[in-house]
């Protein structure tokens, strides 16, 4: 449910209550790494790049463990493109 509503949230690019509502549904799930990816989009639309790198990291991890390594890939691709020094 938390999921979904946090979908919603973003589709209706309300920031803020996506990305409070995204942590609360990872406090609480093992998500396969999607959710990582969506709150790391919301963090970089509220201008937080230090956050939004390590929603895409820890996002590396859960999919990588859950075996979806076409979504570590783009996420790795994000941070190389985005997030290069």
């Amino acid at each position: 449910v938390l999921f979904g509503l946090a979908n919603e949230y973003q589709k209706a690019e309300d920031w803020p209550r996506a990305i409070e509502t995204l942590e609360e549904y990872l406090a609480k799930a093992d998500d396969e790494g999607a959710a990582y990816g969506m709150l790391a989009r919301a963090y970089e639309k509220t201008s937080d790049r230090e956050k939004a790198r390590a929603a895409y990291e820890k996002g590396i991890e859960a999919a990588l463990s859950h075996g979806h390594p076409s979504m570590a890939n783009d996420y790795r691709a994000t941070l190389d493109l985005d997030y290069s020094e």
